[in-house]
């Protein structure tokens, strides 16, 4: 009886905390289909702020500029924070420690002290503010995050199958792309979705190092919402919510296939 009672109280608990994370979303989602602009009073169900939407040559704008931001700025910094997983992974030198915090930093310091630094150093660089300050800024952020996914990702591979290459007499290129890249291809695949996500949704540090003509979705709702909230606004964000709930499915889908087919081989 008493299990009984604390299971209860655990349900109904767990419970409010999700109604407490998820239930502004599923508002804000619900209300992008009023048919009235007035966000308190529902008055039909329609799609027509979707439609109004996607004929807005502005929000066309920032959707392009966004994706092209997190496209590129997804590729390098996987890239970078691979090498930068594999390499603090392998090798033993000093003030790895150190380094080791360096590279956490960005993940620790406020987003706007970063956004404000970045800020100064590409005036004093003489860049003009764009989409190339754009990418370089999300660079900046995203790499820490792929460097920790795919770290923890090698924290639990097994080193004999390495080894068993190379006493079969495989090249280091070749271990790592039989052997290596497979068995850290999860880690490859989450980290490179948590940076374009942290990429679409990027505020803070976007505002501070944006242009006059690389305006992303995360700097037109802020405009919008200064104007007063519309309908508008609610469908533009729940398209980014739904945009990033269905990368955090991807990866739960891809990482299993990836696993099984990594321990096949």
């Amino acid at each position: 009886m008493q299990k009984t009672w604390r299971s209860s109280v655990l349900l109904a608990y767990s419970l409010a905390v999700l109604a407490f994370l998820y239930l502004p979303l599923i508002i804000l989602a619900l209300y992008s289909f009023n048919d009235s602009r007035i966000n308190a009073v529902w008055s039909g169900f329609t799609f027509k702020w979707y439609q109004a939407l996607f004929q807005n040559t502005r929000v066309l704008e920032a959707l392009t500029n966004t994706l092209i931001i997190g496209f590129f700025s997804t590729i390098i910094s996987t890239a970078l924070g691979t090498t930068a997983a594999i390499a603090l992974h392998r090798y033993h030198y000093k003030f790895k420690t150190v380094i080791n915090g360096l590279v956490y930093l960005p993940i620790l310091i406020p987003e706007i002290v970063m956004g404000l630094s970045l800020l100064v150093l590409f005036s004093q660089a003489h860049l003009p503010l764009g989409k190339p300050t754009l990418i370089l800024a999300h660079i900046t952020f995203c790499v820490s995050f792929v460097v920790i996914t795919v770290g923890a990702r090698m924290e639990g591979m097994r080193n004999d199958l390495e080894q068993a290459a190379s006493d079969l007499y495989a090249t280091p290129w070749q271990t790592f792309r039989y052997i290596t890249l497979p068995l850290i291809m999860p880690g490859i695949i989450a980290g490179a979705l948590i940076a374009f996500t942290l990429s679409i949704d990027d505020f803070v540090i976007s505002f501070f190092v944006a242009g006059p003509n690389s305006t992303t979705l995360p700097l037109y709702i802020y405009a919008m919402v200064k104007r007063g909230i519309s309908p508008e606004i609610n469908a533009l964000s729940t398209l980014m919510m739904c945009a990033t709930v269905s990368m955090v499915v991807l990866a739960e889908i891809l990482q299993p296939r990836h696993h099984h087919r990594s321990q096949e081989e």
